[in-house]
């Protein structure tokens, strides 16, 4: 799930979506890979952060966090308090070709603009939320990144309210999303 996503817009075009007093800083390329530079909108105000939690039992960066999980499991639980949110204007998914070769499609919300992923940071690192798939998209991934409604963004990074008390806004985005196809193939995931 979710191992890419896109933040094509201006920096004012950000400020104004997401209410902040100065653009923010921008990451340097629209398609953001794992480790990658990201945006971050947290309560402290909008900043560069790496994608992927490093851990000590991997070599890889964990760059999704199951959102049925996270107040159960050591890697996330101490970073409940540190909810973020991740500007996007789309993810991509793979589905497979009857070649078996793997098609790129871009998702997005159907109303388009930009919208934010649910994510978690840990200071220098953010991890992004996911749940179950909306069922219009469900077959080509089975998972996608917990794009919150608009109305919970502010909850989600208010500090002041426990997890427990925006924890249902990781749910499956319920208006309808667009797919189209992107490319042929998908790549290194973290070239």
């Amino acid at each position: 799930m979710c191992s890419r996503f896109e933040l094509n817009a201006s920096p004012r075009e950000v400020a104004a979506r997401f209410g902040l007093a100065l653009p923010p800083p921008m990451p340097n390329r629209a398609e953001i890979r794992p480790t990658d530079l990201a945006l971050a909108i947290g309560a402290d105000g909008a900043r560069l952060l790496r994608w992927g939690l490093a851990v000590e039992w991997g070599k890889r960066p964990l760059i999704n966090a199951r959102a049925e999980t996270l107040a159960r499991r050591r890697s996330f639980k101490g970073l409940l308090g540190t909810r973020v949110l991740i500007p996007a204007s789309a993810w991509w998914e793979w589905r497979p070709a009857v070649d078996g070769a793997k098609i790129k499609v871009r998702l997005r919300p159907a109303e388009a603009g930009l919208f934010a992923l649910a994510g978690l940071a840990d200071g220098d690192r953010f991890t992004i939320a996911t749940c179950a798939a909306a069922p219009d998209i469900a077959a080509i991934h089975d998972r996608m990144p917990a794009v919150l409604p608009r109305d919970s963004e502010a909850w989600w990074i208010d500090p002041a309210l426990p997890f427990a008390a925006v924890a249902a806004a990781l749910a499956p985005y319920a208006p309808p999303l667009d797919a189209a196809d992107d490319s042929p193939s998908q790549g290194d995931l973290f070239g």
